[in-house]
């Protein structure tokens, strides 16, 4: 099952290690930032399906970044955990998009329970909106139907290889973490199931290799991306 992955945004790192492990502990992954800045520069390497926002923070608040993910990242939710209890700030980050808007010190299965509904909510949306079908230069891909379309030749692809291509279809121009493709994939990470992804990549590379301006590109020690490069105008 696909574990949720969580940024937290605090700036405070005491609080936001206690944050992370007890979001750990739940089976979430959790990247944690010190500051707005760091949050957008993890925000702009890698897909995170919540994000739990400080409101008080150096550089750039709480707000701040929640009107960057709402920009840039519109399908992203995030709530604010903080200190600040003020009825003005509650409102704004309401008016700003915010699932919630949660004072510390918090209870923390009260936060959970509110992860896990947005959760819910998000894997239900994904089901009645996942594309099966996805363009890539000159090649169509077709997820449920395990078929890889370049020109008018049609070439047929195993069950792992059309699991493989649609998660990096869906994170296309964007790392794709192998640990949690693998994790996602073959239901748990260990060297063996890491050996076989790795293969089916090479094999993927191949069937993708007639179209320049398609490559999946190794990013050292994280994972890969599916780029696709848009034609010139």
């Amino acid at each position: 099952m696909h574990k949720a992955n969580l940024l937290v945004v605090e700036d405070d790192l005491h609080m936001g290690f206690l944050l992370m492990e007890m979001l750990q502990d739940d089976g979430y992954r959790v990247r944690v930032a010190k500051d707005g800045m760091s949050a957008l520069d993890l925000l702009q390497k890698e897909h995170f399906d919540i994000c739990l926002l400080d409101v008080m923070m150096p550089k750039l608040d709480g707000f701040g970044v929640a009107r960057h993910i709402k920009n840039l990242y519109p399908n992203t939710p995030f709530l604010f955990v903080t200190a600040r209890m003020l009825k003005d700030d509650k409102l704004k980050g309401y008016d700003l998009g915010a699932e919630d808007y949660i004072i510390k010190p918090f209870d923390e299965e009260e936060l959970l329970c509110k992860l896990n509904v947005i959760l819910r909510r998000l894997e239900s949306n994904q089901e009645a909106n996942h594309p099966n079908t996805f363009e890539l230069g000159k090649y169509f891909f077709d997820y449920s139907r395990m078929e890889l379309k370049f020109e008018e030749e049609i070439i047929r692809i195993t069950e792992k290889e059309s699991k493989i291509l649609n998660q990096l279809c869906l994170n296309k121009n964007r790392i794709l973490r192998r640990d949690e493709a693998v994790e996602m994939i073959y239901g748990k990470k260990d060297y063996f199931h890491g050996r076989s992804f790795d293969v089916f990549i090479s094999k993927l590379r191949k069937l993708l290799s007639r179209d320049t301006s398609v490559s999946i590109d190794n990013v050292y020690k994280v994972g890969f991306i599916l780029n696709v490069k848009e034609p010139s105008l």
